[in-house]
């Protein structure tokens, strides 16, 4: 949210805005000018924060204290996953919830999270974040058609591992990248015969660092 929009709610918390015309209110917030503050108002409008009359007058203002506090989504989390050689036993179980704002996860509700075990994704780049040992990632799992150097969880003979997926068009080979300060980390190779699957893409960390 704008922070003008912000100031605004603040505002209407103590003032009844009904009752103050757009240069005042252009004043509290630092705004000279009236149209700007109509726009401001107008998205608020738009979120279902305020209330408007066709004169801009604030008929009605939601409770601030209520409209600043985050949503928050409850993200099951399902064990862990390795992200060096896949020897993390993948679970179907719910282990706990993950409490995370909704605007982090773009109206996307096919989620769950996995705790990270090792450090061979540290360079990784999942919106601007890498993935260290103990950090959460969210998992679209209905997303299980990656394309190349997406971030994926795959099952590899009943083992979670989170890699950067790679797939040559001419023998259909995949290979499973890490991204690491360290290199002492090959490719994992899989080939169509081998007991694997794509579990789902990641799509967001959550640092516990």
């Amino acid at each position: 949210m704008h922070k003008t929009q912000r100031q605004l709610l603040r505002i209407a918390k103590t003032r009844d805005l009904s009752k103050l015309s757009l240069r005042e209110i252009g004043k509290m917030v630092g705004i000279n000018h009236p149209q700007k503050v109509k726009h401001h108002l107008q998205q608020l409008q738009k979120k279902g924060h305020l209330k408007l009359d066709k004169n801009l007058n604030v008929l009605e203002t939601i409770k601030a204290s209520k409209v600043l506090q985050p949503k928050l989504t409850n993200i099951p989390v399902f064990g862990c996953a390795n992200c060096g050689q896949a020897c993390a036993f993948a679970e179907d179980k719910i282990q706990g919830h993950l409490k995370v704002s909704s605007s982090l996860l773009a109206r996307n509700r096919n989620i769950f999270a996995l705790r990270a075990i090792g450090n061979s994704m540290n360079k990784a780049d999942i919106n601007g974040k890498s993935i260290e040992d103990g950090d959460f990632v969210i998992v679209d799992y209905k997303d299980r058609t990656p394309r190349n150097n997406d971030y994926v969880l795959s099952i590899i003979d009943d083992c979670a591992n989170i890699k950067k997926f790679v797939k040559n068009t001419k023998n259909s080979q995949i290979l499973l990248l890490s991204e690491s300060s360290d290199e002492n980390y090959p490719p994992i190779v899989i080939n169509m015969n081998d007991n694997f699957m794509i579990n789902g893409k990641v799509t967001q960390v959550i640092k516990q660092k």
